[in-house]
């Protein structure tokens, strides 16, 4: 039976659901990029950036090329770089209205409290 469109879809964020996956993938938006650089941009034990490397190859998202003894990632393909542009952009935009929401807010409040004040 055919997975349906809307479970892969869940399947694809879930496998981007990682801290470190993300920034990996954010790393190698400026192109194929060793290990060894991937390690050094990062703060985490050399194990737990092979564990998650592991899961993006699986999914596709990244290739890897041996070069000697060194390891290459890179991205794919260009939609990636491109649904990390796309978070960034709706990010940004919840970020900015939340925090004009969070102003009127404090502003609210502190008016309240100043006609609350006797006298």
């Amino acid at each position: 039976m055919a997975v349906a469109l809307y479970q892969a879809k869940a399947e694809f964020f879930r496998m981007l659901g990682h801290p470190v996956r993300i920034r990996v993938l954010e790393l190698l938006q400026a192109g194929p990029t060793p290990v060894r650089d991937l390690l050094a941009e990062l703060e985490v034990e050399p194990s737990s950036l092979s564990q998650q490397l592991a899961v993006l190859r699986r999914s596709g998202i990244v290739t890897a090329t041996r070069e000697g003894t060194t390891v290459v990632y890179a991205l794919a393909g260009g939609d990636v770089a491109e649904l990390l542009r796309t978070a960034r952009r709706i990010l940004t935009g919840l970020i900015s209205d939340q925090s004009v929401l969070l102003a009127e807010l404090r502003a609210g409040a502190d008016r309240a409290e100043r006609e609350d004040r006797p006298g």
